[in-house]
């Protein structure tokens, strides 16, 4: 059947342009990751952890190939935007749809907003004579933009931003490196297991701030009718980014931990000003590859990063739009263009306002990373039960590795870590989630009980066995 024909099963329209080839999906993916993003937060993992931060993201990479199995599993079942949105709608229920869209809109909607703010602080550090607040009204203007002359514009922008990451990487594992070679910091493996402070509470725990730089390999799902090679190219550039950021993340992470000058302060005091990788840069190199490093995150996360992380948001605000579960406005989709322009618009918006606003917080930047980070890890919870629920029990599957052991493990391992998560990002998430079941549940006081196309009203799926 036809790519097209894959929508037309379900009720919807090729509306977007399918110009994205594997390529461009794994350099979407990996800017959206960020090659270099654990720079930001170096410091907050490696304290969370007690030094031991590339552990934290060993486990972080582990955790998630088995979440990317699981968007794999229903991409394939469910080719169309909205992530985990249409999966748990089309493979539990609409309305457990519903709640799944609206806790990973906490995720998508609020990452773009934090993005800008983080880079927008770091520019103006780095160029005090210039707010933040002009900035931040730069760096979503230029994305914007591109966003809305076209997928095409979009994908060639990030692929030039990611060849300058990858630049500013290699020159810092390369110098990193040379430094440890002649004797500046101190071999260890502490960074992967420190017997005097590991617990796994205390792992997990750092797992949590550090799903923060794996966000974004998901995003590859909301492009599933905008890629050429349809479902398989999705599950394959997800899991190909996930994999390559992950050695990336390690490797950085590691060295940096070698070079932290004071281990001890930094386990006990914490990184409250995000310099704490910079430092290990600078003891590397000095100021100039400190600064280098600095002025490349920044640029990073607020211009390729969070382009691709509209791109991802403006999609699943259309996703839900066309359902009649957000306004229609969000729906419509320029002829000239094929974007989704109301919702990038949108998108865009939001992140101006919800930026401004927590600049002017002194914790903004992490009550947003909290946030997002909860509200994506439930949605990869809800990701695998719709796994089991589609394939194991509706489908009557009888492949138990790929439709029950593996979504079990990605759920197990997630649960753990959700339950050893900040606090104030679980009451806040629970809060988020709450609202959501008010939201819904004057849906249905109003007659617009959730419904996807596609689907009949006993929630019979009549489409094709999909191949594993």
């Amino acid at each position: 059947m036809s790519l097209h024909g894959d929508l037309a099963k379900y009720g919807y329209r090729q509306e977007l342009s399918r110009q994205l080839r594997f390529r461009d999906l794994l350099a979407y993916g990996l800017v959206y990751m960020v090659p270099i993003a654990p720079m930001a937060i170096f410091g907050s993992v490696y304290a969370g952890s007690g030094g031991m931060v590339a552990l934290a993201y060993v486990i972080g990479v582990v955790a998630l190939v088995f979440t990317a199995f699981s968007y794999a599993q229903m991409v394939r079942a469910f080719p169309m935007s909205g992530s985990v949105y249409n999966y748990a709608g089309r493979g539990i229920s609409p309305p457990v749809g519903f709640l799944a869209g609206w806790v990973i809109l906490l995720d998508y909607v609020l990452v773009p907003g934090l993005l800008y703010l983080v880079a927008s602080v770091a520019m103006h550090a780095t160029v005090p004579v210039v707010p933040v607040w002009l900035w931040l009204i730069g760096f979503v203007a230029v994305n914007t933009i591109v966003n809305s002359v076209g997928i095409r514009m979009t994908a060639m922008v990030t692929r030039v931003m990611l060849v300058g990451e990858l630049i500013v990487l290699a020159i810092f594992l390369a110098v990193a490196g040379w430094a440890l070679a002649s004797g500046r910091g101190r071999f260890s493996w502490e960074a992967f297991y420190n017997a005097n402070t590991f617990t796994w509470s205390l792992v997990a725990g750092a797992v949590s701030i550090a799903v923060l730089s794996f966000l974004g390999f998901d995003g590859i799902s909301m492009l599933a009718e905008e890629a050429k090679g349809g479902s398989r190219q999705i599950g394959r550039a997800m899991a190909a980014v996930l994999v390559l950021a992950g050695v990336l993340f390690i490797a950085q992470t590691w060295l940096a931990a070698m070079l932290v000058a004071e281990p001890a302060s930094l386990r006990g005091d914490g990184d409250p000003d995000g310099t704490a990788f910079y430092e290990a840069a600078a003891v590397a190199g000095g100021g100039w590859l400190a600064t280098l490093c600095a002025v490349a995150t920044a640029i990073a996360w607020g211009l390729p990063n969070s382009m691709v992380a509209q791109v991802a948001t403006s999609r699943l605000l259309y996703a839900m739009a066309r359902d009649r579960q957000l306004p229609a406005f969000l729906a419509k989709v320029s002829v000239r263009r094929s974007v989704p322009i109301n919702a990038t618009l949108l998108t865009g918006a939001v992140s101006l306002v919800l930026g401004l606003s927590m600049a002017a917080r002194a914790d903004g930047i992490t009550l947003l990373s909290s946030l997002i980070n909860f509200g994506a890890m439930v949605a990869f919870l809800v990701l695998h039960v719709s796994v089991i629920v589609h394939h194991l029990i509706r489908r009557r599957s009888r492949n138990w590795w790929a439709h029950l052991v593996m979504p079990a493990v990605g759920f197990a391992i997630l649960s753990y870590v959700v339950v050893n998560a900040d606090i104030a990002a679980q009451r806040l998430g629970l809060t988020w989630l709450a609202l959501g079941v008010l939201v819904l549940a004057g849906l249905y006081l109003s007659g617009r009980r959730p419904a996807l196309s596609g689907l009949a009203p006993a929630q019979t799926h009549d489409h094709e066995m999909e191949r594993v």
